[in-house]
Formats: C-alpha cells, sequence, structure tokens
C-alpha cells in the first residue's frame, strides 16, 4: 500500500475538459499492476452487482465465441466463463499482472473450459474480424481519452459478428456527491481513477454502428454504475 500512495504522489496532473483524453496507457499499465493483488476488494466491494446484470443484459448464451476487454481483477471473466463453459472465452486487459492474475485464476476454478487471457491494448485487438459473438466492457472508458474511445469501439465493431451484442458496463453520473468525489480523486490520480464519460457513451456507440437496445443503473455501497447493451 505505501508502494501505491508513493506512486499516486507523483502521477497528480491537472484534469482539463478533455485534456486528460491524452493517452496514458504507460501510467495506467504501472498503477494496475500495482494493485493487482489488492483490486479485487474493489470489484467486490462495488462493482459485483453491475456485472452480474451485465451478464443478463448480454444475452451471452452457452457455447458462444466471448471476449472481455479489460478484466481487471477477473470477476467478470469468472462469471462469463461460468455462463459460457462450452464455448470459448477470452479476456483481455492492458495490465499484464491483472490478465496473469485473471487466467490463473479462471483456469484453477474451471478447469474444463477453453479460456485464454493475455495483456493487450484495447485499441489495437489482435484478433480476426468477426471473430467473436459477445464483446463485454466493464469501467474502461473513464480511462480513455475520446479518440482512443472511439478507436477501442471501432476495433470492437470490427472483432464482432454482425448481430452480435457489445455490452458495456461505465461509471454512473447521476449522483452529485458521488461525482464531486469522483471528479477530486481523477484530478489527484488520473491514471487510476480517470474522469466520467456516462453521459456522452451512447453518442459514441451510436457513432461507431451500434443499436443501443437497453441500458439499466444500478448502485452498490453508494457507487453508481450504468450497463448499456448494443448490437452490431
Amino acid at each position: 500500500m505505501t508502494t501505491l500512495l508513493k506512486y499516486l504522489e507523483t502521477e497528480v496532473v491537472t484534469v482539463k475538459r478533455d485534456r486528460f483524453p491524452r493517452t496514458i496507457a504507460a501510467r495506467t499499465r504501472r498503477i494496475y499492476d500495482i494493485v493487482s493483488n489488492i483490486y479485487p476488494l474493489s470489484t467486490f466491494c462495488f462493482h459485483s452487482r453491475a456485472h452480474k446484470l451485465a451478464v443478463e443484459m448480454s444475452g451471452i448464451a452457452n457455447g458462444m465465441r466471448v471476449l472481455e476487454v479489460a478484466t481487471g481483477s477477473g470477476e467478470m471473466f469468472r462469471r462469463l466463463v461460468k455462463a459460457n463453459r462450452s464455448g470459448h472465452t477470452v479476456g483481455l486487459d492492458l495490465s499484464q499482472k491483472m490478465a496473469a492474475r485473471t487466467l490463473r485464476h479462471v483456469r484453477q476454478d474451471f478447469s474444463g473450459a477453453s479460456t485464454h487471457c493475455q495483456a493487450v491494448d484495447a485499441r489495437y485487438l489482435p484478433f480476426r474480424d468477426q471473430a467473436f459473438d459477445a464483446v463485454v466492457c466493464c469501467y474502461l472508458f473513464e480511462l480513455l481519452a475520446q479518440e482512443d474511445i472511439l478507436q477501442t469501439l471501432g476495433e470492437v465493431n470490427r472483432v464482432l459478428r454482425p448481430g452480435g451484442t457489445f455490452t458495456l458496463v461505465c461509471i454512473g453520473q447521476k449522483a452529485e456527491l458521488f461525482n464531486r468525489l469522483y471528479q477530486l480523486a481523477g484530478s489527484l490520480a488520473p491514471a487510476f481513477w480517470g474522469r466520467q464519460v456516462e453521459e456522452r457513451v451512447p453518442v459514441w456507440i451510436r457513432e461507431s454502428d451500434f443499436r443501443v437496445m437497453a441500458h439499466r443503473e444500478v448502485k452498490q455501497s453508494g457507487y453508481p454504475s450504468r450497463v448499456l447493451t448494443a448490437v452490431k
């Protein structure tokens, strides 16, 4: 924890409107490598309800080819593998330690399932066109520049088959006190917290040739999330 605090102190920058939107991938990778062993606690306390809802809304059925972009600590990835035991589930994360941890645990829990997880930049997906039936992405866009979000959405569209679903979870923006606290945290350590983008996400999704089919809001321990499902 001391190492993390020292790192956060060195990462203080000023966030300007969408100037945060410059790419900070290298710093984000380093900080999530550092927190890879303690990040599951955050997921358990704040994200698990949104993950459960996302699986329900995604329409994922056993036997599909499923991709999760930005696995984090792997809680969502385990849910996807559990729902898709006879299919093929692939995960990626910018942090090599996060990806390795996710793969190690999922192979312990689901030894017979077809799974793979590796460190990949979401802006450059190493998969062929139309390789997946469904793509899921949780709490990533907060950490990307607008141009990087659009590039990532373009890659998701490319690797998703026609009629496939894209399910996105992002941080909600309808709680004023939470918004203020998050903006403060983001100004202190943008490479870890990022900034809220939920209000702009539906526009970006439509601009990337997806059709939003459903969206729902969920809150856990005061932490608001929004889940959207779109079809290519």
